[in-house]
């Protein structure tokens, strides 16, 4: 077996081990479309090895598209799901449509990346494979903008490397960061000695990643603390003002019916 398929193969047995860990620390119930992604990715990551190693023609770019296609939509809801888990402390002050709120505010930021995501040695590519490429650039540069944004906000948001939801896009961002260095770097590489090599190294950050999850899930999450009197006032104030646009804008389209 191949240096690859070796760090493939130690990736799938790590990510079973998250899974089992998840379950059995119930973060499954803090946070599902996370650990449906696992799932996910754990299924994905097991065919594609066995297809590459038994059916290698299967595997090919529509295959690809499709798999990365779901897999960006399961991250951006894992994203979504980090986002409204911070917001515990107040939820229950939150009007119902926040999480549509943020759902949108990441969707935006997503679209905002979208048209730089592109990186030069895509446009030699076919079109589908820009398209797989360019989305994948995206999601991994959303998923390291929200690490930054998390990591940079945890003292103002209450929650420390203890807690579940820094853990989560600590790993994912690691794993981002990584891979978009690799895929900068590809576009200089003319080896293809090198380019494998590139590979084996995002094989090896997506192993660590799972690593550091296992290590985290292996302990008990931390008591969440209570936002701080001044933030949850702000936000607070922010859901009060989006309640007022949605019920003045309800308004107007109520009096343009009429």
């Amino acid at each position: 077996m191949s240096l690859d398929n070796t760090l493939w193969l130690a990736g799938i047995v790590t990510e079973a081990v998250v899974l089992g860990l998840l379950a059995y620390r119930r973060v499954w119930r803090l946070l599902p479309v996370f650990f449906v992604y696992c799932v996910w990715d754990l299924l994905a990551n097991l065919v594609g090895l066995l297809s590459q190693i038994y059916f290698p023609s299967i595997y090919n770019a529509a295959t690809y598209l499709g798999q990365t296609t779901i897999d960006s939509a399961l991250q951006f809801g894992v994203l979504v799901e980090l986002a409204w888990s911070v917001l515990r402390p107040i939820r229950a002050s939150l009007p119902r449509f926040t999480i549509v709120v943020v759902a949108a505010l990441i969707l935006g930021a997503g679209a905002a990346i979208w048209p730089f995501a592109a990186l030069p040695r895509l446009s030699l590519n076919e079109p589908l494979m820009q398209l797989i490429g360019r989305m994948q650039q995206t999601v991994s540069i959303l998923r390291i903008g929200f690490f930054l944004v998390l990591a940079g906000c945890s003292q103002l948001l209450s929650i420390g490397w203890r807690d579940r939801e820094l853990q989560v896009a600590t790993g994912m961002g690691f794993y981002s960061l990584v891979s978009l260095g690799a895929a900068l770097l590809n576009t200089h590489q003319a080896s293809l000695v090198q380019y494998k090599h590139l590979n084996q190294f995002v094989i090896g950050s997506f192993l660590c990643s799972l690593l550091y999850w296992v290590a985290s899930f292996a302990q008990k999450e931390a008591q969440r603390r209570e936002f701080t009197p001044q933030m949850q006032d702000l936000l607070l104030a922010v859901a009060g003002v989006a309640r007022a646009e949605r019920a003045a804008l309800a308004d107007a389209s109520k009096k343009q019916r009429q």
